[in-house]
């Protein structure tokens, strides 16, 4: 099981490494990726999983330190999620910005709104190069 978690985090870091070489070319300006991947309870509904995503989504437009926010479910055919379904990727322009998100009446809301339904939840953060 380790096994499967390392190869599966090797696997997850390699995207984001790659992600930041492919953008590289797109823009000068350095961004600070916060990405957020959850593991809902197998008791959560089908509806109140797709609650937490869309209200989590909406922070984009309520907390202004947020630059940018995408989101989707994983389909890999590799099955090294370990159960961990729905990733997020928020974009600051810099760590004041997202301590900021992170104390944001919204984003507290929002963490109320998960607790029932979060099993687990798997967060790193990078500077995009």
């Amino acid at each position: 099981m380790k096994s499967k978690f390392r190869l599966f985090l090797y696997v997850f870091i390699i995207s984001l490494m790659s992600t930041q070489v492919f953008s590289q070319g797109k823009s000068s300006k350095k961004l600070l990726r916060h990405v957020v991947i959850f593991k809902f309870n197998d008791s959560s509904s089908p509806e109140d999983v797709q609650h937490v995503a869309d209200t989590f989504y909406a922070l984009k437009k309520s907390v202004p330190q947020i630059k940018d926010m995408e989101w989707g479910i994983n389909n890999s055919p590799e099955q090294f999620n370990q159960g961990f379904t729905h990733c997020f990727i928020i974009s600051f322009k810099s760590e004041k910005d997202l301590a900021d998100y992170q104390n944001d009446p919204n984003h507290k809301a929002f963490q109320e709104v998960l607790k029932p339904h979060m099993e687990k939840v798997f967060v790193v953060d990078y500077w995009l190069k």
